[in-house]
């Protein structure tokens, strides 16, 4: 993959909003839905998303949480393989798991759930 030429904070700004409205797509969060779950302002997150502010560790890594994303993924440049696709091999084993627990639930004995 090419690496820009100049790299600066304006590239680094539109870096991560792109990424945020992407991963926050990817869960179809509102700015809104996203600003109560991390504790930021909806202002804030429309100011990130706009290029408007920058946007420190602690931020980063409240929205991180939020998102279920690495903080590495606010900073892929569009089109980059494996931003998406962590999301979604997250996303599968999740509901791998839940499958599994409610097959074993559904299918264990009786006698054995009592004990």
């Amino acid at each position: 993959m090419p690496v820009k030429n100049k790299i600066d904070d304006n590239y680094v700004r539109s870096l991560i909003s792109s990424n945020i409205k992407r991963l926050r797509g990817l869960q179809n969060i509102s700015q809104l839905g996203l600003a109560q779950s991390t504790g930021l302002t909806h202002n804030f997150i429309n100011d990130l998303e706009n290029c408007k502010k920058g946007i420190s560790t602690k931020s980063l890594a409240k929205l991180s949480n939020a998102l279920g994303a690495e903080p590495y993924q606010f900073f892929l440049p569009e089109g980059s393989p494996g931003g998406e696709m962590t999301f979604y091999v997250r996303d599968f084993n999740d509901s791998l798991q839940k499958m599994v627990a409610e097959l074993t639930q559904q299918y264990t004995p009786k006698d054995k759930k009592d004990k």
